[in-house]
């Protein structure tokens, strides 16, 4: 199996002893033997270098000796290499990533050997251990969203706060979905800033069924939990059944003079989505 092409780096390690006859006096070369193999094998260059380091180096002093790291090493490079932490990427205005490509983040040519469902499990276990907000969408799922994205490019989000709610308008651009608040748009127009932009990766729809998304926030304005609530929105206004809901999204982008942003918050509060940003808060309605 093939050695992801973009790897953590792992610094050069020496130990005592020259080549790979010195390697293979070592007591754990056993243990090991299979990976250093694969690493031989999948990726000679890497090895060769290694192994001309090792030569190079003088021989450390008595009771010295880092050949346990420099087989961890190999052990570590044996490894597939599924994510490419952003490498290769640039930030835009206000920190956020120009050009977010799916191969910037993970390494695509290597998961295509991975069937839909390990490679669901591969993003999610990734991301949750990140900040952030990141999802696997049903290919049929993302298909109608974008379908209607196409037709209504723009959407006025609900978020609810402490006291009342505020307002983020969602637009697509390409597969990416920029939120900035209501008000920074009334103060600022098309100059803006985005605080929250979610990014679809559709390069694995048809092949494996699925889409990925993941994004990235303006700490200053969101945390995870607000952002999310915000990416849940997206499914629940452009992939509901119910033509009454979608019917707001198309009211908003066509008949702007009929759209009443209460309907939005009738809607958030239905679905239930915004409970948890305001668990304090208790409700006296009769």
């Amino acid at each position: 199996r093939p050695l992801g092409l973009l790897a953590p780096p792992c610094r050069e390690l020496a130990g005592t002893g020259s080549g790979e006859a010195a390697l293979e006096e070592n007591p754990f070369y056993g243990k090991y033997r299979h990976k250093i193999q694969e690493l031989r094998r999948s990726s000679p260059d890497v090895f060769e270098s290694r192994m001309e380091k090792r030569n190079e180096v003088k021989k450390q002093p008595v009771g010295y000796s880092k050949q346990g790291e420099f087989i961890k090493c190999m052990e570590e490079k044996a490894r597939p290499i599924f994510f490419a932490e952003g490498l290769g990427t640039k930030t835009s205005k206000g920190g956020f990533t120009k050009d977010k490509t799916l191969d910037s983040i993970l390494n695509v040519e290597m998961v295509k050997e991975k069937s839909a469902e390990e490679i669901k499990q591969i993003w999610n276990q990734y991301f949750s251990a990140k900040d952030t907000v990141y999802a696997v969408i049903p290919a049929e799922k993302f298909d109608l969203i974008w379908k209607r994205a196409q037709k209504c490019p723009s959407f006025l989000y609900a978020l609810p706060r402490k006291e009342g709610y505020e307002f983020f308008v969602g637009q697509w651009s390409g597969t990416e979905l920029h939120f900035t608040s209501l008000i920074n748009i009334q103060t600022q127009g098309e100059t803006a800033p985005s605080q929250l932009v979610l990014y679809h990766y559709p390069e694995l729809q048809e092949e494996k069924g699925i889409v990925l998304m993941t994004a990235e926030m303006d700490s200053k304005f969101l945390v995870v939990h607000e952002a999310q609530c915000l990416a849940n929105q997206v499914q629940l206004f452009y992939a509901t059944d119910r033509s009454e809901t979608y019917e707001l999204v198309e009211t908003f982008n066509h008949r702007s003079s009929e759209f009443k942003y209460m309907s939005v918050i009738a809607e958030l509060e239905q679905s239930g989505l915004g409970r948890e940003l305001r668990p304090a808060q208790v409700s006296d309605k009769s």
